[in-house]
């Protein structure tokens, strides 16, 4: 071979290993923008899309520490709905509020999250996402549901503001301290095991009951009169034509109002002594009697199979027979499915929420 020959060769070999080179080049770069191209399309989502993702759930159910679709508490669908977006969210709704960009109420898009504070603990409590027209979705005890902004009387109040997390690609994951299974998040003493856990965090919510300062709920602890007649009016919302006039409640009593609201009703009246027993306890009997003049239990339970709804110590003469019988037919806690009813025996805490929520639920 020539010389001439040679350096012919030499330069088409340099020309083809060149060409080989930039090849490679170009398909590193296009491999490597894939991941990024990919990226940007799950995380461009729409406010809208996610809105409509979101409500797209509506009617799931509440189940405490749930995650997925056979049950969500507040934050775990939170987390569901952006994760099907490739957007990581914190577990709780107050690390949730720590993300993304604060916006005002006036400026709220479909998609953005609202926070709610003082719901079942002290600080931020829940976290819903916005819909429009002043609507927001959130998985309550009853499951997920809407509810409005400016007029729902337990939420309204209850607003903490709105973060927007459209088109951003969250990734916080702080380390999560895990509650005792068997133990619900609002109440330390309430275990979720309990038959009336669904009726006691469904009217905690609502604003029908509360627990107490140290986050313990007491769901055995005896209830008085004075204190049955404000909860109940909590959801009959019953204004009196005049003021209390019992011997043993002061005009300026918390509870004056609603027992002389719920006296004029007819619901919880007083004695012939003149007094109304504000801190007398209250029995089952008088729970069932109380609750179903409140809420009509009896006229509830019309044309439904009334399947073992006797107690086996309460006749049919007793004076408050008819309550009773109707509280365990309607009964949605199993509280009130037992053998006896005890007619006598004080009420409980829980079993006021499980009458008052079974109440409700026909309403």
């Amino acid at each position: 071979m020539s010389n001439k020959e040679k350096k012919t060769s030499i330069k088409q070999l340099g020309w083809k290993m060149k060409n080989r080179v930039i090849q490679i080049l170009m398909a590193v770069f296009l491999i490597s923008t894939i991941p990024f191209m990919s990226s940007n399309k799950v995380s461009a989502a729409t406010s809208n899309e996610i809105a409509t993702y979101a409500e797209n759930l509506y009617g799931t159910p509440y189940k405490f520490g749930g995650t997925t679709t056979s049950g969500f508490d507040c934050s775990g669908y939170i987390r569901y709905v952006f994760n099907n977006f490739n957007m990581s969210l914190p577990r709780t709704s107050e690390d949730q509020f720590r993300v993304g960009t604060t916006i005002s109420k006036d400026n709220l898009q479909p998609g953005d999250l609202v926070f709610f504070a003082n719901t079942y603990k002290k600080g931020i409590s829940h976290t819903g996402i916005y819909l429009g027209n002043n609507e927001f979705i959130s998985a309550k005890s009853r499951g997920v549901l809407k509810a409005n902004l400016k007029t729902d009387p337990y939420w309204a109040p209850k607003y903490a503001g709105a973060k927007r997390l459209s088109n951003t690609q969250v990734a916080f994951e702080p380390v999560q301290v895990k509650p005792a299974e068997h133990m619900s998040e609002a109440f330390k003493d309430l275990s979720i095991k309990h038959p009336a856990f669904e009726a006691i965090i469904t009217l905690n919510e609502i604003g029908v009951i509360t627990g107490y300062e140290d986050s313990t709920f007491k769901p055995e602890k005896s209830i008085t009169r004075g204190q049955a007649a404000a909860m109940i009016n909590r959801e009959l919302k019953l204004e009196a034509s005049t003021e209390v006039t019992f011997k043993d409640v002061a005009p300026n009593h918390q509870f004056a109002a609603d027992i002389a609201a719920l006296n004029e009703a007819g619901i919880l009246q007083g004695y012939a002594t003149g007094e109304f027993g504000i801190n007398d306890k209250l029995t089952r009997a008088h729970l069932a009697a109380i609750v179903d003049r409140a809420f009509d239990l009896q006229g509830q339970i019309d044309g439904k199979v009334q399947v073992a709804s006797n107690y086996n110590d309460v006749p049919t003469s007793h004076w408050a027979s008819e309550a009773i019988h109707a509280l365990k037919t309607l009964d949605q806690t199993k509280v009130f499915q037992t053998p006896g009813f005890n007619v006598g025996k004080e009420a409980t805490r829980a079993e006021f929420a499980a009458a008052v929520f079974t109440a409700i639920s026909y309403k």
